[in-house]
């Protein structure tokens, strides 16, 4: 067990013939007392110190801990979000695909569509126009016949009548 200052204070020396001066044995111990008084007192404060700091350690390794493991919660949740990103960009354009290919599907029925409407509206246009030629024809025959002679005859008498 360790001396206190008391314990020095209370020492007592045997006196003996011859001895040391008892004055300057006090004084002596007086200043060891001081002495050791002032070393554990300042072992103590730095244990105290000591102590706080190891708080203070304690207290940033737990900063430390929750940072470092924020940290890598935000990587992880950062990595997600960038991974469902990459999901909805190709569910987007696996969609957009889709619609293109619609798109041109549709374009493609509308334009044999139209392409059939404009062969048979040729054809009609065809079989008009030969009508049409086989009416003409038919009237320029009817014109042509001596009938017409007749009438346009009689009709200039019935001119000449009146």
């Amino acid at each position: 067990m360790p001396l206190t200052p008391l314990d020095i204070h209370n020492k007592e020396f045997g006196k003996r013939l011859r001895g040391y001066d008892e004055d300057e044995v006090n004084e002596f111990l007086d200043q060891i007392i001081k002495d050791y008084e002032l070393i554990i007192r300042e072992n103590k404060e730095l244990q105290n110190q000591l102590g706080a700091m190891q708080d203070k350690l304690g207290h940033f390794a737990n900063i430390e801990e929750t940072l470092s493991k924020t940290i890598i919660v935000a990587q992880e949740a950062a990595d997600e979000l960038k991974n469902n990103a990459k999901k909805e960009a190709q569910l987007i354009v696996k969609e957009a695909e889709k619609n293109a290919d619609r798109i041109i599907n549709d374009s493609l029925i509308k334009s044999r569509k139209i392409a059939m409407e404009a062969e048979e509206l040729k054809k009609q246009a065809a079989i008009y126009r030969a009508r049409f030629r086989a009416l003409i024809e038919s009237q320029m025959e009817l014109l042509s016949q001596d009938g017409w002679e007749a009438l346009e005859s009689s009709d200039a008498r019935m001119r000449e009548i009146e």
